[in-house]
């Protein structure tokens, strides 16, 4: 076991790299307040998009940004209803049409459920 050993350096320690010749990304301190009144910083790259709310880290609910940067609204559509779709297939004249058509049928017995079927077919024996 003694041989299998690193010596002179833990593992997961400490990098011997040096910082020297390294060039840091630009930075920029964003401030955001919470509704509890938490006021704290979020160190950002100076290219990043920087976005309205963060979540705040001691309470955990939404801040906004001291900075006066507002949140984009989105455009929500309009909740497509089953007449909608309808329409967007079929004009109207035509769904009076086919209405008109189904309602023929389903009184002339050739469709709709069968204990309907059932009792018109039977009415019809009896008559002849």
């Amino acid at each position: 076991m003694a041989e299998r050993t690193l010596r002179g350096a833990r593992l997961g320690g400490q990098s011997f790299e040096d910082e020297r010749g390294i060039e840091f990304a630009a930075r920029q301190q964003v401030g955001y307040r919470c509704a509890q009144g938490h006021t704290f910083e979020i160190t950002m790259s100076i290219e990043a998009e920087v976005p309205a709310v963060w979540e705040c880290p001691r309470c955990g609910s939404e801040a906004v940004s001291t900075s006066g940067i507002e949140r984009e609204e989105k455009v929500e559509k309009p909740q497509r209803t089953h007449w909608d779709m309808l329409l967007e297939r079929r004009s109207e004249k035509e769904l009076e049409e086919i209405l008109t058509e189904r309602l023929e049928l389903l009184r002339g017995g050739e469709i709709g459920p069968a204990h309907l079927h059932r009792a018109s077919t039977r009415k019809k024996k009896a008559r002849a």
